[in-house]
């Protein structure tokens, strides 16, 4: 029964290609542009580390001498803080984090200077946040004691500077120091930079820098705070530092520090540890409130930053509603179409046919419609996340089509169509057959 359906639908289809051209144009239109930006939207918002992110915390004390315990804490460290607790090893896995610009000499008389952004961190980084290596591995727990001149660069780096061979034991010049590097990564993209978010709640919206592309230069955490050293940038200071850009026990947040957990009884211990902490340094005097502490993992910490840009946000809600105004033009198009064939209807209700018959020969057809819409609004989604990708914008790199998106694409066709068809097929079942007969 379902393929005699499909016969009829395209009969019906063929009997009036105007009006099929404008249904099919009205739903890829509606998917196109829909599914445009809930791609963006869904590649934006998920999960950056799937199947390890439940495991990961980003702890939170206030130094701040200016701070009240009834406000949220700084975004980041001071210093002390943020090493105190690194060397406490409390955690499964710890690893304090600082970005800064570096100039990087290629080592080519041809080619000049560059300055390319860095990664200061701590050895357990790699593991905590499963990151790929091509060449080579990260340094050991005993080159962030030491503060060994190493470094782990992006494929990115090493395609320009080694044409992609492998690098590792090569040398490179960050300002005045050289530094060996120890590993090369695979290409590794997350979405978002998540270990770099803070502050979101103060960009009203304007995050697409969480993100950017991770640093090309990383190096252990002590290593790069001496080679760069006057070119970090605080995240705020509750006094002056003596030397702008020197941040090394100055009165600023601009270090963070992020843990793995591995089960809820550590995280209960953790918290605990975070609270004393604090509560210890009041003691000595160098906090003045001790009750200002958080502890999220790091999903609740994206979702407090609020990582997904605003103008993502407005164009999802703006795609939809031009979806829903496509809709109702397909509604009326199906009603025009499906009502023209009233005396055919009531032929084949007298001939025998029931309403259920009659509602799922128009429903097949407007699945038909919606299918073909589909393919349509597949191809403009290529197109719409093509022009995404010359945009200037930080996550422009991302925009493309994984496959639950493209299953989607065809799923959210076929059933915005069936949707649009459900009144006009009730509205044609419901035709009477004697009085269409008259009409013969």
């Amino acid at each position: 029964m379902f393929g005699y359906y499909l016969d009829l639908a395209f009969h019906s289809l063929r009997l009036n290609k105007v009006l099929t051209a404008l249904m099919v144009l009205a739903i890829a239109v509606g998917i196109g542009a829909s599914m445009t930006t809930l791609t963006v939207v869904h590649l934006l918002s998920g999960d950056p580390l799937p199947g390890r992110s439940q495991f990961i915390y980003y702890p939170q004390v206030d130094a701040d001498t200016k701070g009240k315990d009834s406000k949220e804490p700084l975004d980041m460290l001071d210093y002390q803080s943020a090493v105190d607790m690194w060397n406490a090893k409390r955690a499964d896995r710890q690893a304090l984090t600082v970005q800064s610009m570096v100039r990087l000499n290629p080592g080519d008389a041809v080619k000049s200077p560059v300055l390319t952004m860095m990664l200061s961190t701590t050895t357990d980084f790699f593991t905590m946040f499963d990151v790929p290596f091509r060449y080579g591995g990260p340094w050991s727990g005993q080159d962030d004691v030491a503060r060994s001149r190493v470094a782990v660069i992006t494929d990115d780096l090493n395609q320009k500077l080694f044409h992609g061979e492998n690098s590792v034991g090569r040398t490179l010049r960050l300002r005045d120091s050289d530094v060996r590097i120890v590993g090369v990564l695979k290409p590794w993209r997350p979405s978002p930079q998540f270990y770099a978010v803070r502050g979101g709640r103060f960009a009203d919206g304007d995050t697409s820098d969480f993100y950017s592309k991770p640093e090309n230069i990383i190096t252990p955490f002590f290593s790069g705070l001496e080679i760069n050293d006057g070119n970090f940038q605080q995240f705020t200071c509750w006094h002056l530092p003596e030397r702008a850009g020197h941040l090394v026990n100055s009165p600023c947040a601009w270090v963070a520090l992020w843990v793995q957990l591995n089960d809820a009884s550590k995280v209960a211990d953790y918290r605990r540890f975070v609270a004393d902490y604090a509560a210890q340094q009041m003691a000595l005097g160098r906090f003045t409130h001790a009750g200002n502490t958080r502890m999220r993992s790091l999903m609740e910490w994206l979702d407090f930053n609020g990582v997904l840009p605003g103008d993502v946000r407005l164009q999802a809600w703006l795609a939809v509603a031009f979806l829903a105004i496509c809709l109702l033009n397909t509604v009326g198009l199906l009603l025009a179409k499906f009502l023209r064939r009233s005396g055919e209807i009531g032929l084949r209700r007298a001939l025998g046919a029931s309403r259920v018959s009659v509602f799922a020969q128009y429903m097949v057809e407007a699945g038909m419609i919606g299918l073909i819409g589909g393919a349509f609004g597949w191809l403009l989604t290529l197109l719409g996340l093509w022009l995404i990708r010359q945009q200037p914008v930080a996550y422009a790199d991302l925009a493309r089509l994984d496959i639950p998106m493209f299953t989607l694409t065809f799923l959210a066709a076929i059933g915005a169509s069936l949707m649009a068809g459900l009144l006009p097929a009730a509205r044609a079942c419901r035709v009477v057959p004697a009085w269409q007969l008259k009409t013969l």
